[in-house]
């Protein structure tokens, strides 16, 4: 009667994994040698029971939103971009009114200001951008809070 090693085999496993639950075992491996360049590696694993269901959701991960922009508190009464005068910011960025947390402002309402000088900085991408006057005049309105996000073209000063 020649061997078969696939049927040999199969039976082979199935007497493992009886061994496995008999003895309440939770894996075994085998090597079984049958020739020099002839062998077979078994592994046979039980698999983990299936975890009890748990009643209560695990909590969501909380979301941080930024808080919403603060209005500015010097709101004009008009729209801002039909005044003339109006400064509007070059860029995306965080407008801040002084140089230095503790440090007075660049310029109050009611202050005359020399075109080109500063009115205040708008940080983009951790670089402090000086905002200068566009002309000679008077600061009528201060238009955005210090520390507010800017985008491109809004409103932040107006100069008569």
């Amino acid at each position: 009667m020649t061997r078969n090693p696939l049927t040999e085999d199969v039976e082979f496993i199935r007497a493992l994994a009886e061994l496995l639950r008999a003895h309440d075992l939770a894996e075994i491996e085998v090597n079984r040698e049958y020739g020099e360049e002839d062998s077979l590696t078994v592994r046979i694993a039980r698999g983990l029971p299936p975890m009890p269901a748990i009643a209560a959701a695990a909590p969501a991960p909380a979301v941080h939103a930024p808080p919403p922009p603060a209005a500015p508190t010097h709101v004009p009464a008009a729209q801002p971009e039909e005044e003339p005068g109006m400064v509007t910011s070059p860029m995306v960025g965080t407008a801040y009114l002084q140089p230095e947390p503790d440090a007075d402002t660049f310029v109050r309402v009611g202050e005359t200001v020399a075109e080109g000088q500063t009115l205040l900085i708008i940080e983009a991408m951790k670089t402090m951008n000086p905002i200068p006057a566009p002309r000679a005049g008077t600061v009528r309105r201060i238009l955005v809070e210090d520390g507010a996000p800017v985008e491109f073209g809004a409103p932040l000063m107006v100069i008569a």
